[in-house]
């Protein structure tokens, strides 16, 4: 048709105007045709993917959409949460795109340079938990002005589990030995062998490089690396953990005294280990990560989503045949109802 067109004069772009089709469409007809390939018997497919989403999995997702407990879900891991339930199998485009058009898709939530003297901590590859650890002490603000508590954090960064964490007044090196004595101590590293042991890496803070610190760290065996000076790349993953600890909706910003701080970070910690889809490791728990179960629950999901598409190939082909049939009868009897002259002019 749109060939026939062009000989007549009609630019292909004015066809597929009148046709209400995308020129992108005729272009893939042509490059099928000139490569031999038969489109379904001289005509041209459906104007719709066979796998795309049904009416009922649309709906699913705007209902899950609007409900309180997820209405501040990035739509990945709304997906996921989706996934694990079992409310709906969707990608994360396919969430994407149905929110986006049910109006319900918003968007969520510079550094210094080093002076290119420094050496890069050389992070060999990790394949498991308790191969690498980095720990941090980020400033938490209290309604005091210039009065500040201070979180100290532990982190895996394999599976991004908070192995231990404290808060205390003041920066010091007696902190920062407990918080890695009872990270040491919780996860019984002192248990296996020295060459298995965690290297842990840091920045370079007087905490950092206290002798006490460096003592501990040579009395177990344990390599200390250092960040480069102003390189927040360098140490990204704790960096990133306190990006998301003081960006959570339930951050209360201030704190009256420690108690009140630990008050807050108890049950918060205990959610981000348990509960917290991570998207830097699948979207499962630090838990499920650092217990082994990452590669199953991902392989388990990508068969659900992988059988749930098979199934709206199913459903709609079996539409696209009831459609074309339909068709095929109003064709039928339109053309038994024309005229002789009409017919056979």
């Amino acid at each position: 048709m749109v060939d026939w067109a062009k000989s007549k004069g009609v630019s292909v772009s004015r066809s597929c105007l009148l046709l209400m089709i995308s020129r992108r469409r005729v272009s893939r007809w042509r490059m099928k045709r000139n490569a031999g390939k038969n489109l379904c018997n001289g005509k041209p497919g459906p104007l719709y993917p066979l796998h795309r989403l049904l009416p009922e999995e649309r709906q699913a997702i705007v209902a899950m959409a609007v409900q309180e407990n997820f209405c501040d879900l990035s739509h990945r891991i709304m997906a996921v949460t989706a996934w694990d339930s079992g409310m709906f199998y969707a990608s994360f485009s396919s969430v994407y795109r149905t929110l986006c058009d049910a109006g319900l898709m918003a968007m969520r939530g510079p550094h210094c340079g080093h002076n290119g003297h420094s050496i890069a901590p050389v992070r060999r590859e990790i394949t498991g938990p308790n191969q690498r650890w980095s720990w941090d002490i980020s400033y938490l603000p209290t309604f005091e002005r210039g009065l500040f508590l201070y979180l100290y954090l532990l982190l895996d960064e394999y599976s991004r589990k908070t192995v231990h964490w404290l808060i205390s007044w003041h920066q010091r090196a007696q902190e920062a030995r407990h918080l890695i004595e009872q990270g040491l101590i919780s996860e019984n590293i002192l248990d296996v062998p020295e060459d298995q042991r965690p290297e842990i890496i840091n920045d370079r803070g007087s905490q950092m490089k206290a002798k006490s610190i460096r003592k501990l760290f040579e009395d177990h065996r344990i390599p200390q690396l250092f960040a480069r000076p102003r390189t927040p790349n360098d140490n990204p993953f704790v960096e990133s953990l306190f990006g998301t600890v003081k960006t959570d909706h339930r951050y209360p910003g201030r704190f009256r005294d420690l108690e009140d701080a630990c008050q807050y970070f108890n049950p918060y910690f205990q959610w981000y280990n348990t509960e917290h889809l991570h998207a830097g490791i699948d979207y499962v728990t630090p838990e499920q990560c650092h217990g082994g179960l990452r590669d199953a629950i991902v392989a388990a999901r990508k068969e659900r989503l992988k059988n749930q598409q098979q199934l709206r190939k199913e459903v709609n082909s079996r539409g696209l045949i009831i459609v074309n049939r339909s068709i095929e009868e109003k064709v039928s009897a339109n053309h038994e109802l024309l005229p002789c002259s009409v017919m056979n002019p």
